[in-house]
């Protein structure tokens, strides 16, 4: 998390081009979250985030900045869609369920965490397990020289399995009911959450005996590592933990919240689920105590980024108090022909690099020629003019339109060299971009 906001562009740069405005704000409200980490516990409490709306056509990175955010940063984050949300009272999600959400990434990330720093403790506990069933214990009284053979076939034992050459072995191991891997609903009430659980621990009792399974040795690591987490780590401690680094740095990312904005011209105005899911959301966003499986959680310094298109409503449509919550507005720029350009050669793991990996398993090498990347980025950008546009996202049709061909026949040219051309371009795409009914189905 403690990353100036020029690094923070930094990285956003190698994966999205432009919006430099997007990034900068962004940039800023996270690097604001360490400031405030650093402040006294008084100072901490009064300071707010400053939540952040980004306006702007679909594809022009809204999304994938979040998604990069997610992988940047060491934070609690979730992305949801405030479409799928509905008033309380109506059938559905209700906008509570968002902040569970965020409590069970957060544990997961916890979780992760204490594993990757745990590492050896828990494979030690799981290749013991496994030897254990490998090799029978000798009886009591056995002599010095038959337990020094003993250690040495453990030892040796140990080496195979951890080298996996015994991975296809079957054996039978003991698996406690206790340790499953749990299923949550987090869109059921905390209430209902807890009875649910109960009723579960109950049929578990009935049967609290270890049950036998016969899996093979690599099934048995993946049961195992499942055991030795639950047994090694205190999970209340991490249940805690996992809430306050939710409450202090945790980020929510309402996509499409233009969807739930009611426009005075629209017929939606009756409708009211979407006025009411923001009547709803307020109180979240504007900071309040959610009660959650594991604890209760307050929303005050959770930061909130919302983002939508806004073609068939404004801003405005919100209703004001939600205005008022997210202060910080930037607009994402259209893409254009340039943009579309940089985005197929200058980011990192880009389209074509992805084609030509792909096809390189067939043994294939692929070669996109300057003018053929020209004729692929200008091609997009008229086809986002004349229909729908679809931003980025529009280069993915494009290039499959394109390739469709080569990449059914790949096995055909293993071990040689396919050229993308202008011109192979251009026959691929001229007409279907032209005809305007043909593009709205095609492209």
């Amino acid at each position: 998390m403690d990353l100036t906001p020029k690094e923070i562009v930094e990285y956003l740069d190698k994966y999205i081009i432009g919006q430099k405005d997007a990034k900068k704000v962004i940039a800023l409200a996270l690097r604001n979250r360490y400031r405030r980490m650093q402040l006294p516990k008084e100072l901490q409490e009064e300071i707010t985030p400053k939540n952040i709306l980004m306006i702007g056509s679909t594809g022009v990175g809204k999304t994938e900045i979040s998604r990069r955010l997610a992988k940047m940063m060491n934070v609690p984050f979730i992305k949801v869609e405030a479409s799928k949300y509905t008033e309380v009272g109506f059938v559905g999600r209700d906008v509570e369920s968002m902040v569970r959400d965020l409590v069970m990434e957060s544990i997961n990330l916890v979780k992760k965490e204490k594993e990757e720093a745990n590492q050896e403790k828990i494979e030690n506990y799981v290749i013991n397990r496994i030897v254990e069933k490998l090799v029978p214990p000798l009886p009591k009284g056995a002599s010095e020289e038959k337990l020094a053979q003993h250690q040495k076939v453990l030892e040796s034992m140990e080496r195979k399995v951890q080298s996996g050459e015994l991975d296809e072995k079957i054996i039978t191991i003991d698996v406690d009911p206790s340790f499953q891997v749990e299923v949550i609903d987090s869109n059921l009430p905390p209430e209902m959450a807890k009875a649910q659980e109960s009723i579960s621990k109950l049929f578990s009792s009935i049967n609290k005996d270890a049950k036998q399974k016969e899996v093979t040795i690599k099934e048995a690591k993946v049961l195992l590592r499942n055991e030795a987490t639950s047994k090694l780590f205190d999970m209340a401690s991490i249940h805690a933990e996992a809430i306050q680094r939710a409450e202090d740095g945790g980020i929510i990312f309402l996509d499409e919240i233009d969807k739930i904005a009611v426009s005075e011209k629209n017929t939606g105005r009756n409708d009211p689920s979407k006025e009411g899911v923001q009547r709803d959301l307020l109180p979240i966003v504007e900071g309040s105590t959610i009660n959650t499986k594991y604890g209760s959680i307050k929303t005050d310094h959770i930061l909130f980024i919302a983002a939508g298109a806004f073609h068939l409503s404004k801003p405005s449509d919100l209703i004001p108090e939600l205005q008022g919550r997210f202060p910080l507005r930037v607009e994402l720029e259209s893409l254009t022909k340039e943009s579309l350009k940089a985005i197929l050669t200058q980011t990192k793991n880009s389209l074509l690099k992805q084609y030509q990996a792909l096809l390189g398993v067939e043994g294939l090498e692929l070669v996109f020629e300057e003018d053929a990347i020209d004729a692929i980025a200008e091609l997009s950008h008229k086809a986002n003019e004349q229909t729908e546009d679809i931003g980025a996202r529009r280069l993915h049709t494009v290039l499959e339109k394109v390739l469709e061909d080569i990449s059914f026949e790949a096995d055909m040219y293993a071990g040689k060299e396919y050229r993308i051309t202008a011109k192979l371009v251009h026959e691929k795409l001229d007409t279907v971009v032209e005809n305007d009914d043909l593009s709205r189905y095609i492209l």
